[in-house]
């Protein structure tokens, strides 16, 4: 029986947001429809922030942001990113660091990971929300967070040990898929940030600041391969979370 057209992104809102879509029959769609999510989700977010901004000051529309996008996502990616501190910060073995991640528990390298990465988002969104178009920087990154999250469904990446999230989108996005991804969110990017003040020039400085958002995306990557053997659920959404913090800290530092 074939997949009807709307299956995929079903699957990625199923999984990756609150919304109420009918249970997935697979995990096939999760990751390559995954920037489609980021795109819905980083613009509610966005929509907060401007008006956190607009009414009170930067900070609390920054916060607002952040807390809507918390709220949207169940809070999933952030607890990945705790799990996957909790799992990689400690000098351990690879078994005892999975297990530790799968514990469900938060321990100190979790909480303090959490806690600086939120508010380095916070700081840096902060400073972008002053600026005519800067709102745009959110969900430009938070699609790019996605990319990143995809690009862990490309066939050959390696699989953590007992990832049941990770053996289920192993090889699901293509290459070329990818591939496209990346250049519809490039030029809708441009786009936007041209009718919204940026100029082409303030559109290539947030593309520059997602590719240094998967920079650190990568080398967290490959510590986890390193350590874990390869990638989890968890390390997934931390990546995610590292893509959004390093990525909107480059946007403050070009665009300001």
């Amino acid at each position: 029986m074939s997949r009807r057209w709307w299956a995929g992104p079903g699957e990625a809102f199923a999984l990756l947001s609150i919304a109420r879509v009918p249970a997935a029959a697979s995990a096939r769609g999760v990751l390559p429809w995954a920037p489609l999510v980021g795109l819905v989700l980083g613009a509610l977010a966005a929509a907060a922030g401007w008006l956190g901004a607009r009414y009170a000051t930067p900070l609390v529309g920054a916060v607002l942001a952040l807390a809507v996008l918390a709220a949207l996502t169940r809070g999933l990616h952030l607890d990945g990113l705790a799990d996957t501190a909790d799992g990689l910060g400690p000098l351990r073995g690879r078994e005892r660091a999975l297990a530790v991640m799968r514990a469900g528990d938060v321990g100190p390298f979790g909480v303090v990971t959490l806690m600086l990465t939120l508010l380095l988002q916070a700081a840096c969104l902060a400073a972008l929300l002053p600026i005519d178009g800067g709102w745009l920087a959110l969900p430009v990154v938070v699609v790019g967070a996605r990319l990143a999250m995809a690009r862990t469904g490309l066939r050959g990446v390696a699989i953590a040990d007992g990832s049941s999230l990770g053996q289920a989108v192993a090889g699901t996005v293509s290459g070329a898929w990818l591939s496209a991804a990346v250049v519809v969110a490039a030029a809708v990017t441009l786009g936007a940030a041209g009718l919204l003040g940026l100029s082409l020039t303030g559109g290539g400085q947030l593309l520059l600041a997602v590719v240094l958002g998967w920079a650190a995306a990568e080398a967290l990557y490959r510590r986890a391969r390193a350590r874990l053997g390869g990638v989890s659920g968890d390390v997934m959404g931390a990546m995610g979370e590292v893509t959004t913090a390093a990525a909107l800290l480059a946007a403050a530092v070009l665009l300001s």
